[in-house]
């Protein structure tokens, strides 16, 4: 389900509804706080997310919301309102809590996922809780028995029992130690008559023993027949909530014990072995399974019956458990499923868990930016002070260190207008940024340490990246200045699909070699671990600059090398790799203080590509002061301030304006530029609509 298909649904099943009829701003998506500052919240709370983006630098917006620290931010006391971009995915939970629908949410992690899962509890309708019982099977011991009772009532009922049990067994003891006692007095007496003293000796001996063996036998059998608690609840408590995420089959389906003492009469008895599952403890509450398609397929499909029945028997499903040979009667186990994960996470799904899910319930993808308005900057303001008062242990942040976390978000988003939702990661920067003040016993956090703490927590592709442009220096493979022929700076990212916002850039070099074919019909050999998608690239480009500059590729062997480079991916590398070619083949130097990225339409027109601040931010470090960029990606660029004096970016739309800007002034350069520019020219589209 889209986000606008998960609003119109939300918004249809509000209309439909009584309640409505006052318009509740939380229908309508907007953040009820209940605290005594009312104007605070006003300032906070009261904005259309219909709003446009606003260009006003976080400085100069700053002035007009007041706040001295992050202490002064009311924070909202339900979960689901704490929630901050996710307007769509909340009516959802919302909508499904009130009909106890199940929902599947889709999206990148960190984006607030489990804790709108978290939420529901809140939000289900008030029901009776119940305690679950295990009671052991006369007929049949391995097929213990299930019962359920309300909230509170199954604890009185064990001590109930167990008290019985213990009057019992205090009379049965006082009975079978005057019995004995008399035994004992009476065999006394025999033996010092006949004088057989060590017989004394060894008859009381054994008749001890005897006396603690009955006697342990008789509290084994009553301590066999008091019910074990499976399920504890009292009745004023919350819908539990339950992270399944990660379980084995055992935890969440549940499982026998192992008895290592299975015969002899020291055995355990089978009820009392007897664990409840993630399911079970989520009764009448929210099951949470993150990343549900690492989940075996037949634990979803004990999973999906699970749903479809609302109970399951517990039986042994693990390999210290008691096998098959003890299965309980049917559990209940009536609960909401949410499960979640990424895009992936659909394919692996067992299709009839899928299929239920949408049958029953609703699919939401949730978002991982959210746009740049006011109301949204007041939000991220919130977060901040929602995750320093969560944590506990840092102090609150300064205006100075809230307008440098909110810059952060836009630039996380990789997006201008747009704020980042990935709050995970900027709640670990907002963490790291706390500890540098306490460690310092600082009463605020200020922009000082949130910028100490941008250095500390750099993500581990951008330290192997600082490396290898380290090394790259020492060894003299990064070149920076000068001309060369067939060598271009490119550039690329690390970690694109780790599922990080904060992409690391590192500079690319590509080399290209152009030789007379010596056998008929020439080859492209490209070198560094290029990837599928990298590889159909350099074929592209090998079409494009046959067009382009009117030579047949074929008559020549073209070399291409990826310096000092493993694992390539993407088609970024587009641009770059045509440059290197073109400047190989007409033997025109290409400026080395200069680097691109780019994609490349067989038209020869430079396709926009991700991650370009983090690229852009590359070449600065690599003292590379020009840096050519796809021309629709220059609303992308949201560079740190330390990076704006030292490079210039070039917005290009065609390769013909690359070469201009890349290699470096003759006559072959000019004409190439001029043949290109005709090429480009007449391939472009006709405004007019006429086909070109």
């Amino acid at each position: 389900m889209s986000e606008d298909d998960a609003v119109t649904d939300a918004d249809e099943a509000a209309a439909s509804s009584p309640e409505d009829e006052t318009s509740s701003e939380a229908d309508v998506g907007f953040i009820v706080v209940d605290t005594e500052d009312s104007e605070f919240d006003d300032d906070f709370d009261e904005f259309d997310d219909s709003a446009a983006v606003i260009d006003v630098p976080v400085t100069e917006w700053l002035d007009d919301v007041e706040f001295s620290t992050t202490a002064d931010v009311p924070i909202p006391d339900r979960l689901v309102d704490q929630v901050i971009g996710q307007e769509a995915a909340s009516m959802v939970i919302r909508k499904a809590a009130e009909q106890r629908r199940h929902v599947m949410m889709i999206g990148d992690p960190g984006t607030g996922k489990s804790m709108l899962a978290r939420s529901m509890t809140e939000l289900l309708p008030e029901g009776t809780l119940e305690d679950i019982l295990c009671y052991p099977n006369e007929e049949d011991e391995n097929e213990p028995r299930v019962r359920s009772v309300p909230a509170g009532r199954g604890e009185r009922i064990v001590k109930a029992q167990r008290e019985a049990v213990r009057e019992k067994r205090e009379s049965q003891n006082r009975v079978l130690l005057y019995s004995f006692a008399a035994i004992g007095i009476l065999f006394a007496i025999v033996a010092i008559l006949s004088g057989q003293l060590f017989s004394l000796f060894f008859g009381m001996l054994l008749l001890a023993f005897a006396y603690m063996f009955i006697r342990s036998r008789l509290a084994g059998g009553d301590e066999a027949r008091i019910p074990k608690l499976l399920i504890k609840r009292q009745s004023d408590d919350m819908p539990p909530f339950v992270d399944a995420t990660g379980t084995l089959a055992g935890s969440l389906l549940g499982d026998v014990r192992h008895d290592p003492f299975q015969s002899g009469g020291m055995e355990t008895p089978a009820h009392e072995r007897v664990e409840p599952g993630a399911i079970h403890r989520a009764h009448f509450g929210v099951l949470y399974i993150d990343e549900i398609n690492l989940l075996r397929l037949e634990e979803q499909q004990a999973l999906l019956t699970a749903l479809q029945d609302k109970e399951l028997g517990i039986s042994g499903r693990s390999e210290r458990s008691s096998g098959a040979l003890t299965k309980t009667e049917p559990v209940p186990c009536d609960f909401v499923l949410i499960a979640a994960g990424n895009l992936d996470a659909i394919q692996g799904m067992h299709p009839a868990l899928r299929s239920r899910i949408r049958g029953y319930g609703y699919e939401v993808y949730v978002k991982s930016v959210m746009s740049d308005t006011d109301r949204n900057r007041r939000r991220l303001i919130r977060f901040i002070a929602q995750e320093v008062v969560k944590d506990g242990r840092i102090p609150h942040f300064d205006r100075s260190a809230v307008e440098l976390m909110i810059r952060e978000a836009q630039r996380r988003s990789g997006r201008r207008g747009k704020l980042s939702l990935r709050l995970r990661e900027l709640g670990g920067l907002i963490r790291i940024s706390g500890d540098l003040a306490a460690e310092e016993n600082s009463e605020k956090t200020s922009a000082i340490h949130v910028r100490k703490a941008r250095r500390i927590a750099k993500p581990l592709e951008q330290q192997v990246a600082d490396r290898i442009i380290e090394r790259r220096q020492e060894y003299s493979l990064l070149i920076n200045q000068g001309h060369r022929v067939g060598r271009v700076n490119g550039l690329a990212v690390l970690g694109a699909d780790s599922g990080m916002s904060d992409f690391s850039g590192i500079v690319l070099p590509v080399e290209a070699l152009v030789t007379p074919s010596l056998s008929q019909g020439g080859t492209v050999h490209a070198t560094g671990g290029l990837s599928d998608i990298a590889k159909e690239s350099v074929t592209n480009v090998s079409a494009v600059i046959k067009k382009m500059t009117g030579k047949d590729v074929s008559d020549f062997d073209i070399h291409i090398q990826f310096v000092d480079t493993h694992g390539v991916d993407g088609d970024s590398a587009s641009i770059t790799i045509a440059t290197a070619i073109i400047s190989a083949l007409e033997d025109v130097p290409i400026d080395q203080n200069l680097a691109m990225t780019g994609s490349l339409s067989v038209r020869g027109e430079v396709l926009p590509i991700g991650g370009v601040t983090a690229k852009i931010e590359a070449a600065a470090r690599s003292g590379i002061g020009q840096v050519i960029i796809p021309k629709a990606n220059l609303r992308d660029v949201l560079l740190d301030d330390r990076f704006v004096e030292k490079v210039t970016v070039i917005p290009v739309e065609t390769l013909d304006e690359v070469i201009d800007n890349a290699l470096v002034m003759d006559d072959k350069k000019q004409g190439l530029v001029d043949k290109l520019g005709t090429v480009i020219g007449r391939l472009r589209p006709d405004l007019s609509g006429q086909p070109s």
